[in-house]
């Protein structure tokens, strides 16, 4: 899908809402190994895209948050997130945990 405006890929996410990556960023949290959760991949534009179609075709959750995105810019692959970030994440991760727990009661 294409934006006829700026030709800029959208995509949707499971609500329907359509949206330009211009920067993504994936995480990882392993409870048994990880004291906090990593960056397992980050990038701009087409790498960005390539995330969020990774991530959609997977049935994970994408959530935008721009603050969120500039701390996580700052922080190397495979690294855990900083301190900062902890309080955003963790309403990421509570969310994501409760939609989870809703489709397996479904």
């Amino acid at each position: 899908m294409s934006d006829s405006d700026n030709n800029k890929s959208k995509e949707k996410n499971k609500n329907g809402k359509e949206f330009s990556p211009a920067y993504a960023v994936a995480l990882g949290y392993d409870k048994e190994k990880d004291n906090a959760p990593k960056v397992l991949a980050k990038g701009q534009d087409h790498v960005a895209e390539k995330i969020i179609q990774i991530a959609l075709s997977e049935g994970i959750e994408i959530r935008q948050d721009a603050d969120l995105i500039e701390i996580l810019k700052a922080v190397d692959i495979d690294e855990e997130i900083p301190t900062e970030a902890f309080a955003a994440v963790a309403e990421i991760l509570s969310y994501i945990y409760k939609m989870n727990a809703q489709k397996s009661r479904d």
